[in-house]
């Protein structure tokens, strides 16, 4: 696995938090934990320095996160050191997730979906298919083409969502939610804004 410099630069000790990385978990998935949906033995796809992966196991999930930068992952584990949770953090590709030799019962998407070109996307349904069984549920959220300005990471459309996952997944549902970001982030020139538009995407694995 190689990783992308530019991944593992935005989390180098010396520089300014990435739009993402708030510092907290993303309100949408704290209202999943509240609901007890965060459960099980559950993988976050990409958590960048943890803090959805320290929520579910705050609340008794068996917690794993993954990301491809080695400095993301490493920030996660101080965290988990420094606040007593046990969770484990590993250094994997979004697009190899079979590599890990384990199953989950919950996947969580972050921001992860919206990155990849049409090719990867496929191969990241793919993966996450790997690692989730039958019956198995995915909580994806990733910005919204309800999101004005073109800065950022690529708008997803409803139909793109129910396209993408349209063989051997369920669309439980999408709902319109957003993503907390770091303050000073412009999508659009010179509107500072607090929050970027997102879908919340419940999904389940079918069987065969």
């Amino acid at each position: 696995m190689t990783t992308p410099p530019s991944w593992d630069a935005v989390y180098a000790p010396d520089a300014a938090p990435p739009p993402w990385d708030i510092g907290r978990p993303q309100p949408a998935f704290v209202r999943l934990a509240d609901r007890g949906l965060l459960s099980g033995r559950l993988l976050d796809s990409g958590c960048g320095t943890g803090e959805n992966v320290l929520l579910a196991a705050a609340r008794g999930a068996e917690a794993t996160g993954v990301d491809i930068s080695p400095q993301a992952i490493a920030r996660a584990r101080d965290k988990a050191a420094e606040r007593g949770l046990t969770a484990r953090f590993e250094v994997a590709d979004a697009l190899r997730l079979g590599q890990l030799g384990m199953t989950f019962d919950v996947l969580i998407d972050s921001g992860v979906f919206h990155i990849f070109d049409d090719a990867d996307r496929e191969r990241y349904v793919a993966s996450l298919a790997a690692v989730l069984p039958p019956g198995g549920r995915c909580y994806l959220m990733c910005f919204s083409d309800r999101q004005p300005g073109t800065v950022g990471p690529r708008r997803v459309r409803q139909d793109e969502l129910r396209a993408a996952f349209s063989d051997g997944w369920e669309v439980a549902s999408i709902e319109a939610d957003t993503f907390e970001v770091n303050p000073g982030i412009e999508f659009s020139p010179g509107t500072p804004a607090a929050a970027a538009q997102a879908w919340l995407a419940s999904l389940v694995r079918r069987a065969g």
